[in-house]
């Protein structure tokens, strides 16, 4: 977990790309909730899988390909989406991309 405390910090800086990778930072845990950086290659993502939880994206740059119950979603840079808790969703690389992953447990 990365220490930002008090100290100010460019989150988009917090990742690094990789070639061929998915490279994530994670920023805050607690009992309620996590907030993680990721940085993906193209062509990398997640497959599809469910949370119980909410999660809030928001793309820092690049462009990705987000589906969430079979709908397929295109984010750019300075975009946001919600992946509702228990609706299956994947991501996929349209090119490199970072991101901010917030998820709030109900």
């Amino acid at each position: 977990m990365i220490n930002i405390v008090e100290e100010a910090r460019s989150l988009i800086s917090l990742v690094d790309y990789q070639d061929d990778s998915v490279v994530s930072k994670e920023v805050i845990r607690k009992e309620k909730g996590t907030v993680t950086i990721f940085a993906f290659d193209k062509g990398q993502g997640l497959s599809e899988h469910t949370a119980s939880f909410d999660a809030l994206v928001y793309i820092f740059d690049g462009k990705v390909e987000i589906k969430i119950a079979g709908k397929q979603h295109y984010l750019s840079a300075g975009e946001t989406i919600i992946m509702p808790a228990n609706k299956p969703h994947s991501l996929k690389a349209i090119e490199r991309f970072k991101m901010l992953l917030i998820m709030i447990k109900v």
